[in-house]
């Protein structure tokens, strides 16, 4: 019985670490996105005059 109840003790752990990892991830996914600018065409090279 003891053995049991550690089973879902780890199982209910588990899956509220893993539901934490998500929403941070999502969070960071959220955050990179909003702050992501148009950065143009590619990398600007400026003229140079030779």
């Amino acid at each position: 019985m003891l053995i049991y109840m550690l089973a879902t003790a780890m199982t209910v752990a588990m899956l509220i670490a893993t539901v934490f990892g998500l929403h941070q991830e999502a969070q960071r996914i959220r955050v990179k996105a909003t702050t992501k600018r148009f950065e143009g065409f590619g990398l600007r090279k400026p003229y140079r005059h030779y």
